[in-house]
C-alpha cells in the first residue's frame, strides 16, 4: 500500500498527503501540476528531505484525493492547503509550486501570507486565457472516451521532442499518471485555471519569492514568470533549459536554486 495519509477538507473533500523528512526540520510545501499526482516530485525528494520536512499533496480531482463535480475554483484549491496545514498543526511553511501549483502558491502569497515563509513558483502564469481555450478543453476531455488524446498533448507541452522519442522511464511514469486521470478531476481543475486572473493582485505579494521558468515551455511562457519576478517586489528570476516540467527535466539545477533559495546550502 502506497505510504500516504488523509486529511478532510472544510467542504467535505478528502485531500492525500505524504511527509518526507524529519519532523525538526524546517517544513516544505510541494504542490503539483495540473493531472499529476504528488510523484511529480518523486526525483527531487531524496534531496530536498535532507533539508526540509517535505509535505506533498494531491490536488483535488487527482490522485488519491476525492474528484467532486463541478468547476474548482483557485480559491478552493488555496484553503485546501491551508487546512492541509491546520490539520498538520504548520503555522508556516515554505511552499514550492509548479504550474497549476505555482497559481495555488500566487493565491497564498496574495491571501495567506502569514502561512508562508519563502515562496517558489515554477513555471507558472498570474493568466492563462482565453477562457474559450479551457471551455473547449473541458468539452474535450468530458466527450472523450479515455485519456489517451490528452496524455499525449500534456506529453507535447511538457517534455523536449528527445525525450518524448526516446520513450524512457520517466516519460511513461507522466503517461501512466495522465492515463489514469479521473476526467472530472481534470476539467474541474481546467475551470481553476480558467477563472483564474492575478496579473494585479500578484504585486501584492509580500513575501520572499524566487520564480523558475522553462527557457522552452511552450504553457506558461518565460514571459509569464517575467511579468510575476516584475510584480512582486524583491523577487528573484532564474531561467532554466527546459520546457514545462523544469524540476524533472533539469533536477540538479532546479534542487539546487530551490535549497539555496530556502538557505539550506
Amino acid at each position: 500500500m502506497e505510504n500516504r495519509s488523509f486529511v478532510t477538507a472544510g467542504d467535505g473533500t478528502r485531500i492525500a498527503y505524504r511527509i518526507d523528512g524529519a519532523a525538526d526540520k524546517p517544513v516544505l510545501v510541494l504542490s503539483n501540476s495540473i493531472a499529476t499526482t504528488f510523484h511529480m516530485w518523486d526525483g527531487q525528494i531524496d534531496a530536498l528531505s535532507k533539508h526540509f520536512r517535505v509535505v506533498r499533496y494531491d490536488l483535488r480531482g487527482h490522485g488519491g484525493s476525492g474528484i467532486p463535480a463541478g468547476a474548482y475554483s483557485l480559491d478552493r484549491l488555496g484553503r485546501d492547503v491551508i487546512e492541509l496545514l491546520d490539520a498538520l498543526h504548520i503555522e508556516k511553511a515554505h511552499f514550492l509550486g509548479l504550474s497549476l501549483g505555482g497559481f495555488i502558491g500566487q493565491w497564498l502569497g496574495i491571501h495567506a501570507p502569514e502561512r508562508i515563509d519563502r515562496l517558489v513558483l515554477a513555471n507558472t502564469s498570474p493568466y492563462l486565457g482565453p477562457a474559450s481555450y479551457f471551455d473547449e478543453r473541458i468539452a474535450e476531455v468530458l466527450q472523450a472516451r479515455d485519456m489517451s488524446d490528452t496524455a499525449a498533448m500534456f506529453l507535447a507541452n511538457w517534455f523536449p521532442a528527445h525525450m518524448l522519442e526516446a520513450r524512457g522511464v520517466v516519460v511513461e511514469e507522466f503517461r501512466a499518471m495522465l492515463l489514469g486521470m479521473d476526467k472530472q478531476g481534470l476539467a474541474g481543475s481546467f475551470a481553476a485555471v480558467r477563472d483564474s486572473d492575478l496579473r494585479r493582485t500578484v504585486a501584492l505579494i509580500s513575501r520572499p519569492t524566487l520564480v523558475i521558468a522553462g527557457r522552452d515551455d511552450k504553457v506558461t511562457l518565460p514571459g509569464h514568470s517575467e511579468l510575476i519576478a516584475a510584480a512582486i517586489p524583491g523577487s528573484k528570476l532564474a531561467i532554466l533549459p527546459a520546457v514545462h516540467l523544469s524540476n524533472v527535466e533539469c533536477p540538479v539545477e532546479f534542487v539546487d536554486l530551490v535549497r539555496e533559495f530556502l538557505g539550506a546550502r
